[in-house]
């Protein structure tokens, strides 16, 4: 893509709000899910909180698709956006891209290729383990015969499914608590693969490299 396209350039100038507002997005939705006792206007906050942020990702949507002129071609190209949109838990991945964006409006160096990949995975998994284990709390911990009644329990299953372990002690039980368990599963396991995968392959590089200086001089 040109960098001095207008989707390069909308993208430049989106990435920090949209980060910030992911950020937003995450807390709201904590404050919403575990403060029980908190008044009707302090739910009603997180709500505009909520419905605000995932309207900014709205109209980013639709004028990245605008400036592209691709039509349904740009669905296809950006998955991840779109996923984003529809499901908020994925949203705070956008944060994601907000450490890229400010070394690159500060002019410092970024992480090298395989780093940044490991990073990057990293902070995915945190960010989706603490919506997933929100999501999942606020599904379980008032049905009946649930075994997630605390956001503790909440956290343990989201660790454990991410990491793609399963202990089984604790599991969702409500329709909507095992839709939300199998799209962790799928990003655990994807998550796992990048990091492995760029893990191995800089392992590679690293002992090529040191092969080479042990090769004795050419006569």
């Amino acid at each position: 893509m040109d960098d001095d396209s207008p989707t390069s350039r909308w993208g430049q100038r989106t990435e920090v709000p949209l980060g910030i507002a992911s950020l937003l997005f995450l807390t709201a939705y904590a404050v919403h899910v575990l403060a029980h006792g908190m008044p009707d206007w302090g739910r009603r906050v997180c709500l505009i909180v909520i419905a605000v942020t995932w309207a900014m990702f709205l109209v980013d949507y639709l004028v990245l698709w605008r400036l592209s002129g691709r039509g349904l071609a740009f669905v296809r190209t950006h998955l991840l956006d779109t996923v984003v949109l529809v499901l908020p838990l994925l949203r705070p991945l956008r944060v994601v891209r907000l450490y890229d964006a400010v070394l690159r409006r500060r002019g410092e160096p970024r992480l090298p290729l395989y780093a940044r990949v490991m990073f990057y995975a990293s902070i995915a998994v945190l960010l989706l383990g603490l919506a997933g284990a929100l999501a999942v709390y606020q599904a379980e911990y008032e049905a009946p015969g649930a075994t997630i009644r605390t956001f503790g329990d909440s956290v343990w299953w989201a660790s454990s499914t991410l990491a793609t372990v399963g202990y089984g002690d604790v599991t969702p039980v409500t329709a909507r608590g095992r839709v939300i368990a199998v799209a962790m599963m799928a990003c655990g396991l994807a998550l796992l693969g990048a990091v492995t995968g760029s893990f191995s392959s800089w392992l590679l590089q690293v002992f090529s490299r040191e092969g080479d200086d042990e090769r004795p001089p050419r006569s």
